[in-house]
């Protein structure tokens, strides 16, 4: 953790970079299994890290899920597509933490968690875009103020090595840490290691949080 912050870093494949990415001291690492994205994960990597693990999905059978939380030894599962409350529940009770993903836009989108509220240990709240993740784009935090949940939540889309400046004046009692995906790579899936240590560096010498 950073400043009480946690670190999630996805969209790995590579073993080397994985390798290179879990020595910067993160929290959480992300391996995409939905088939649409570039970045997906076709095979176990010849290396996984030590860091708690998350399984990303989009509407997939809950039996596909279960499997691959087993063969990648998965902490925690992030569901981006239009899973429901009672599918997280029966996630939930197989014994996995579950993160629930958001797209928002403007206050209304919020609108969407309240039903999940007893079902997910964070919220992801990203960019919303025509496909699912991956825009590069950074929504209005500031949409989050109007965000009155129990559930803690990470923030995602579009956060990248510029992005200190908007980290420095956007504070909530419930944001629990930050998503890095494609702002930091060099291609689908690699990561650019220089640019992620620059930017948690950076992230260290924040002074302040709520």
């Amino acid at each position: 953790m950073i400043n009480g912050k946690l670190i999630k870093v996805c969209g790995m494949r590579e073993p080397k970079n994985i390798r290179e990415v879990e020595t910067l001291g993160i929290d959480l690492m992300g391996f995409i299994f939905f088939k649409g994205s570039p970045r997906y994960v076709q095979h176990i990597p010849a290396f996984l890290p030590s860091c708690q693990r998350t399984g990303v999905f989009v509407d997939e059978d809950i039996n596909v899920i279960k499997k691959d939380i087993k063969a990648f030894n998965l902490d925690f599962i992030q569901l981006h597509g239009n899973e429901s409350p009672e599918f997280c529940r029966l996630l939930q009770d197989s014994g996995i933490k579950i993160i629930k993903a958001f797209s928002i836009a403007e206050v209304d989108d919020l609108k969407d968690t309240e039903a999940y509220e007893n079902y997910c240990s964070y919220f992801l709240f990203d960019t919303k875009c025509k496909q699912y993740g991956g825009s590069g784009n950074q929504f209005n935090w500031h949409i989050l103020d109007a965000y009155h949940g129990r559930t803690p939540f990470l923030l995602s889309g579009g956060i990248g090595p510029k992005s200190i400046v908007s980290i420095k004046s956007f504070h909530h009692p419930l944001l629990r840490g930050y998503d890095l995906n494609s702002c930091f790579e060099s291609a689908p899936g690699v990561k650019d290691i220089n640019k992620i240590r620059k930017f948690l560096n950076e992230l260290k010498n924040i002074e302040s949080y709520e």
